[in-house]
């Protein structure tokens, strides 16, 4: 199986390249390395799910008002999540639907605080194999 996502080291931030057969594994892998980055997503149960929408002006904005959306869902409403449905992906309008619990301190170790998916060298590139995207994300 290829692999679905890489954590990439960068000065002050961390970063992410996330792969995906098409469009929609790509934002759904994306969203998996951000939780990676802040949790074990193994220890996240499937006890709830959350219906989201987003909309931006293009597919790679789309992607990081996504990964901010989940953010926000986690340090508003102190939720983790560790599986994506994509419902439906246009180049700008993502539907989905997110599945996770509630954030337990007596049972999830937060491995780092994730502030923000930035535009910093954003990249995302269709070739033969698929799809790639670089995300740097302030913590």
């Amino acid at each position: 199986m290829k692999k679905a996502f890489e954590i990439i080291d960068h000065t002050a931030d961390v970063g992410i390249i996330a792969y995906g057969a098409d469009v929609e594994e790509l934002f759904s892998n994306a969203a998996l390395a951000l939780f990676s980055l802040i949790i074990e997503p193994e220890s996240i149960a499937e006890r709830l799910h959350v219906d989201l929408e987003v909309n931006s002006e293009d597919t790679d904005s789309l992607l990081v008002e996504w990964l901010n959306e989940l953010i926000y869902f986690f340090d508003a409403e102190h939720i983790l999540f560790n599986r994506f449905n994509i419902g439906s992906l246009t180049h700008n309008e993502l539907k989905a639907t997110c599945h996770g619990e509630s954030f337990d301190p007596t049972k999830h170790k937060i491995k780092r605080g994730v502030k923000a998916a930035t535009y910093h060298m954003l990249s995302l590139d269709k070739n033969d194999d698929g799809y790639k995207a670089r995300i740097i994300f302030d913590i």
